[in-house]
């Protein structure tokens, strides 16, 4: 365990029940083993998210949806060994057509940016982080909710620590350091695909390659890479509760984990904000934090 203060305490901020257990899951277990206090801020109940599963796309399911995923979060939450809290609003869903129709009235997307980050503002100031998670600018892929979750939290981690700006809104705190999560880089990807192709196993990464245009100032972006293969397990376990989003059979579960751990055995960040001194490449989250107090 490396030697870091007792008392560290991290917040991740997720558009949706699933996202917790698909981005970082592994770094998550990882830390709540290690003593750290992990709280995950859930904006919305993924009420408009699609059934993934083939064999959860039942009519029962789709007419209890709400509930169902509730219910898949409680599962991920008591494998991570978080705190949990949902932020309230209502899943945009994801939408289609060219040009694509208008968000649906008063879901997350459309709240104004002051009103939706006021409940973030209020849970960091009394869950009192010291490192803060969330999305890059675009989301980690252009869902309307993940867009709008990475602008509330970088407003609320800004926000918290000001008396002045949500000043009913609890007593202010400032969190530390503020990650995006970077999930599935370019290089990440093709290094998972070749030790596929090196095993004479089927990638499912073919397609996506073949049409995916590399930008390495983004991959270079990535600061912070946490060793965590110890802790796949647990987030497939993890991902695994949340039965209408994942199927068993699909792309989650292509790749053995032997071939992860040994090809890719870190979850990958971007530093965005740091508030004590910190150098990067870094391998902790935590990084320069000396003085939880």
């Amino acid at each position: 365990m490396p030697d870091r203060p007792e008392g560290l305490r991290l917040m991740h901020v997720h558009a949706h029940p699933d996202d917790e257990s698909s981005k970082g899951a592994a770094s998550t277990a990882m830390y709540v083993a290690q003593g750290v206090d992990v709280h995950v801020a859930t904006c919305t109940g993924g009420e408009r998210g699609s059934i993934l599963n083939p064999k959860m796309d039942r009519p029962d399911i789709l007419a209890n949806i709400s509930e169902v995923r509730r219910q898949e979060m409680e599962r991920a939450r008591d494998i991570l060994g978080i705190r949990q809290d949902w932020l309230g609003f209502v899943d945009s869903g994801w939408p289609e057509g060219d040009p694509p129709p208008p968000l649906p009235e008063g879901c997350f997307a459309t709240v104004p940016l002051e009103e939706a980050a006021e409940p973030l503002v209020r849970l960091i100031r009394s869950f009192r982080p010291h490192v803060l998670t969330t999305y890059d600018e675009r989301g980690g892929y252009p869902h309307p909710d993940h867009i709008k979750c990475h602008e509330i939290s970088v407003e609320a981690f800004d926000a918290a620590g000001d008396p002045e700006r949500y000043p009913d809104a609890g007593e202010p705190w400032q969190p530390l350091k503020l990650y995006y999560h970077h999930g599935w880089s370019w290089a990440k990807t093709k290094a998972l695909h070749d030790a596929m192709l090196e095993h004479d196993l089927e990638s499912p990464y073919e397609e996506r390659l073949a049409t995916w245009e590399r930008e390495p100032e983004w991959d270079d972006r990535i600061t912070t890479r946490v060793p965590c293969a110890e802790w796949f397990g647990v987030r497939d376990q993890a991902l695994l509760a949340h039965a209408t989003q994942i199927d068993p059979d699909g792309m989650w579960f292509a790749i053995p984990r032997e071939i992860q751990e040994d090809v890719w055995p870190t979850e990958d960040f971007e530093l965005v904000v740091s508030h004590v001194a910190s150098e990067v490449p870094e391998d902790d989250l935590f990084a320069g934090i000396t003085d939880p107090a």
